[in-house]
């Protein structure tokens, strides 16, 4: 690290004296990289941006759907934060918090983890996909990606969506501008969701609204925004694995959970920026403040068995209290030199009560017994609290207008305190981390012919993140080691055509330590360090557009996650060495392809194909699960004032499993059947 903070002060240095250039300019804009608006070719990273109209025309309103064409990320919808979450894969590596979601620049879920569930991407202007960890921008908050969701400018011209699908689902949804003048822009999105699955007793209802203005002043620009989320969940079972398989003696839609099973959450989200001038460079300060509480009761098998208890359940009630800060200036040396430097700040505090019980499901499935009509086995408290602060700087050096060269260094600081108390009695402990990271990234045009421009990339990245928290029903006291990880990435990315064509090419590789992983232990869950790991591949992603209305996608990735050395204990006393064992979940190959057809007026379709290869369900990899495929298409009429549409998923209704449970041992969710919408949107 200390060599990268050396690059950068020669690079400071040298690029002053530099004769003025300016790379070539596209159409394709990224923030998320950098924090600075930039063509996204001479961006040294794998960047994809997902348009928002895009999304619009396809009927994408969850994750899963929006980006089911990136290549080398597989969405699983679901899994442990109940059905409205879902469990990301990038670079092969599946787990809830290897990955950091983003809205509007601001972490989503603090200092802990991503607060999936109450993601809403109504109105939303673009998503970004940066594959790699972002260890300068975004310090210690992530490895193997960032989602960027970006919602669209304050007073953007409105829009109505109703919907009514399989199992009872629908959904109404609008957002208006209030006021669209320069001195204050203004809008609101508002909407309601309901959604159930095949699965017994599954499914949520989402409230959401939105609120987003822009005041131009003299001085700058002032942003505010209010985010409000109520959500109601009836969680679904993971399904069990007995050896080898997924066992046939629990029906694919049984819910085991207790009788009063629920996943509440409440959460409010206040953002203020403020954007002007520092000695005539760009400044920019954002500030958010956000509150949740949970309300959540929820049990898994623990035998298959039709014998009183054969299930282990918990109550909680958790507060969670986040505070982002960040303030940075981009300075503009000379043309060819552009410094970022900034401070930021995570504050993350939670309080969770939790109960255990031991209860009875029958393995048919109806859900067990209440919650309140069993003993409480232990009751627990538990209180965290995560500081995260970072001093960040990053150089852009444009050398020639061939030539760039991407430098960054952070200096973090992470402390946490953690105070439970339990049968055994209160305990506290407090571990405080310095440490730098860093990224350098070097970019070359080959060509630039008017709109085609190819270029050539590579990367190095080396990150830490504290471990995880997941708030299960254990009081764990003990603060895990924080996993690091180095990686190397290089490429190339392009358009051709006059710009019909864009491609992107990758190879990248990650050594990882000290990963968080789920185990049980005495039949409660737990988290673990999990040693050394190697994720390498390579990824390619193509877009083609035949004209204007019509458009096609390609994603294709080849994943090799392993243990390098990790000794876990299976049987208690029995030792077992991992190393060579891929990562359970991840398939080598990920593949996708789109078809898009949309003119402005008249019929519109839309098809998709994705393909998940072969994987084990468990780390000794002797559970295999086969290779699977899934079909989703529209269709629809688009009229003056609105569009009709009728969309289907999964339409080859098949169930694999998607991801493993992170609290019931041996368990899987599996992708939700077959369903389909029809919807109707309109214009302002």
């Amino acid at each position: 690290m200390k060599k990268l903070l050396l690059i950068l002060l020669l690079i400071t240095s040298v690029a002053a004296a530099q004769t003025p250039v300016v790379p070539p300019q596209h159409e394709t804009i990224e923030v998320t990289a950098t924090r600075v608006a930039e063509d996204v070719l001479i961006v040294p990273a794998s960047v994809t941006v997902i348009d928002g109209d895009d999304l619009r025309s396809r009927n994408a309103t969850d994750l899963g759907s929006a980006l089911s064409n990136v290549a080398g990320v597989s969405i699983a919808p679901g899994g442990e934060g109940g059905p409205a979450g879902a469990v990301p894969e990038i670079w092969g590596l599946r787990e809830f918090d290897a990955f950091l979601l983003v809205v509007d620049g601001v972490p989503w879920g603090g200092a802990f983890n991503p607060d999936l569930p109450t993601l809403d991407l109504t109105d939303v202007d673009r998503i970004e996909v940066l594959r790699g960890s972002a260890p300068v921008m975004y310090g210690a908050t992530s490895f193997v990606g960032v989602i960027h969701v970006i919602h669209r400018a304050a007073g953007a011209a409105g829009s109505g969506h109703v919907s009514a699908g399989s199992y009872g689902s629908g959904s109404i949804a609008a957002s208006v501008p209030i006021s669209q003048t320069p001195e204050l822009q203004q809008s609101i999105s508002a909407n309601a969701d309901r959604r159930r699955f095949r699965d017994d007793d599954t499914g949520f209802d989402r409230i959401h609204a939105l609120y987003r203005a822009s005041s131009q002043r003299t001085a700058g620009t002032f942003h505010f925004d209010a985010d409000l989320t109520g959500i109601r969940q009836d969680p679904n079972s993971p399904h069990p694995r007995i050896g080898s398989s997924l066992t046939s003696e629990v029906p694919i839609d049984a819910n085991h959970n207790p009788g009063d099973a629920h996943l509440d959450q409440n959460r409010i989200h206040l953002v203020g920026g403020w954007d002007a001038k520092l000695a005539g460079s760009p400044w920019t300060t954002t500030i958010a403040v956000s509150h949740s509480t949970f309300d959540i009761v929820r049990g898994f098998l623990t035998d298959v068995v039709n014998t009183d208890p054969n299930a282990f359940g918990f109550s909680q009630n958790r507060n969670v209290n986040d505070v982002y800060f960040d303030t940075h200036i981009v300075r503009t040396i000379s043309p060819a030199l552009r410094i970022v430097a900034g401070l930021d700040h995570l504050y993350g505090n939670a309080h969770a009560t939790s109960a255990t019980f031991d209860y009875f499901a029958p393995l048919s499935g109806g859900r067990g017994d209440r919650s309140g009509d069993v003993p409480v086995f232990e009751e627990f408290d538990a209180r965290d609290r995560r500081n995260f602060s970072g001093l960040y700087a990053t150089s852009q050096w444009t050398a020639s207008p061939q030539l760039r060269f991407d430098i960054g260094a952070r200096l973090n600081r992470t402390t946490e305190s953690r105070h439970t108390d339990g049968p055994d009695g209160p305990e506290s402990l407090t571990r405080t981390f310095n440490k730098l990271s860093g990224s350098a990234g070097v970019s070359y045009t080959m060509f630039a012919r008017g709109r085609d421009t190819a270029v050539l990339f590579a990367d190095y990245r080396n990150t830490f993140k504290p471990a995880a928290i997941d708030f299960g029903p254990e009081a764990e006291v003990d603060i895990l080691n924080p996993e690091t990880a180095s990686s190397y990435e290089a490429g190339a990315k392009g358009r051709c055509q006059d710009g019909k064509l864009r491609w992107t090419v990758s190879l990248f590789q990650m050594d990882f330590r000290n990963l968080v992983i789920a185990t049980t232990i005495d039949g409660s869950p737990v988290l673990q360090n999990a040693g050394k790991e190697r994720f390498q591949g390579a990824e390619a992603e193509v877009e083609y557009e035949w004209a204007p209305e019509l458009r096609a996608e390609f994603g294709y990735s080849y994943h090799d996650a392993r243990f390098r050395d990790f000794i876990k204990e299976f049987d208690p006393g029995i030792p077992t060495q991992l190393a060579g064992k891929r990562l359970e979940m991840t398939p080598y190959n990920l593949a996708s392809a789109g078809l898009l057809f949309a003119p402005k007026g008249g019929f519109n379709a839309t098809a998709n194909i994705n393909y998940a290869g072969d994987r084990w369900l468990n780390m000794r990899n002797t559970a295999p699960a086969k290779a699977y495929t899934t079909w989703s298409a529209g269709v629809g009429y688009r009229m003056t004032r609105g569009e009709l549409r009728l969309d289907g998923h999964n339409l080859t209704n098949v169930r694999p499993p998607i991801a493993e449970s992170e609290l019931g041992d041996a368990q899987y969710y599996l992708l939700p059947a077959r369903s389909f919408d029809v919807s109707y949107r309109w214009f302002f």
